[in-house]
């Protein structure tokens, strides 16, 4: 089963936690489905594989831009559905998000430690940032992410 979610459902889950996303927030989307690997295994995790994660609107797009969202962080593999279910096309918000609008992703980050003690003490914000690999022409790396809270 495709588990889809859109902007507004961050809203609502941010509004869950008493805060509000900005303008200019970084967004730390964590699913469980990076976790669910260390859970599962490899053979079970690839199994009729489909991951949950954000799926293309124009609405979310335009929301995006709005909001001058630089990153998208999460537990995923592609930060989105790979195939939109409406469409059939293959990653779609990596063109409508990265090429078009300069939003940076970073994917497959374990995000379970962070979510445990977010939910421990009640404080879902804090400050993240990420320091890339450097690759001489290079146009993607491996970041080493820091949450300070």
């Amino acid at each position: 089963m495709m588990c889809t979610f859109t902007h507004e459902d961050l809203m609502a889950a941010a509004g869950m936690q008493g805060v509000r996303i900005e303008k200019h927030d970084i967004l730390v989307i964590r699913t469980g489905w990076t976790g669910s690997f260390y859970q599962r295994g490899p053979a079970e995790f690839y199994r009729d594989f489909v991951e949950p994660g954000l799926t293309y609107s124009p609405a979310l797009v335009e929301w995006f831009h709005h909001m001058e969202i630089p990153n998208l962080v999460t537990d995923t593999i592609a930060n989105e559905v790979t195939v939109d279910p409406e469409s059939g096309v293959v990653l779609p918000l990596h063109n409508a998000l990265m090429r078009n609008l300069g939003v940076t992703l970073t994917e497959i980050a374990q995000l379970d430690p962070l979510a445990d003690d977010c939910a421990a003490d009640g404080q879902w914000t804090f400050l993240y940032t990420a320091a890339p690999l450097k690759v001489v022409n290079g146009s993607g790396a491996p970041v080493n992410p820091v949450a300070i809270k």
